[in-house]
């Protein structure tokens, strides 16, 4: 089942797809849209009226608050030092830390942005399409490049 049982949809979510799309323990809020081919991972949050577009990934530990774009196919990451093998054995559960990422209310992310682990994207900023963010964004910032830097700081959004 692409929505799993566990999944808390607030009123009024729609998923365009839900045939096509891998949602489990995570938690959407009301009016969000998601698209096909999108994965939400367990210990997800997502807020209300948010869109999220297709191809996209949101790993455990991702919190996206109100009213937050996510481009086609932008990757969060939630693992610093992820390993296939740990001495000599399968990794498991227990062998890595997961890292937390806040997304603040209308912080817009676009189009193949890469989000790395441990960070804040403030309210309102806004990140450029093919962008790899490795650090915090003020609120009301618009960042852009490989790695994302400044290009203008802008009014916190009210």
């Amino acid at each position: 089942m692409p929505v799993a049982g566990n999944v808390v949809l607030g009123q009024g979510v729609t998923i365009a797809h839900p045939e096509l799309v891998n949602l489990y323990g995570c938690t959407i809020g009301e009016g969000t849209s998601i698209g096909p081919f999108v994965e939400i991972q367990k210990d997800a949050t997502v807020g209300r009226l948010c869109k999220i577009s297709s191809h996209s990934f949101i790993c455990s530990g991702v919190t996206l608050g109100d009213e937050v774009f996510v481009g086609h196919g932008v990757m969060f990451i939630n693992d610093r030092a992820p390993r296939a093998t740990v001495e000599g054995r399968r990794a498991s559960d227990g062998d890595w830390r997961l890292e937390t990422t806040l997304v603040e209310d209308g912080a817009s992310i676009g189009s193949g942005a890469i989000i790395l682990c441990g960070l804040t994207i403030g309210r309102g900023a806004m990140v450029g399409a093919g962008a790899v963010v490795t650090g915090d964004v003020a609120a009301g910032a618009v960042v852009a490049g490989v790695a994302a830097r400044l290009v203008r700081r802008g009014e916190q959004s009210e």
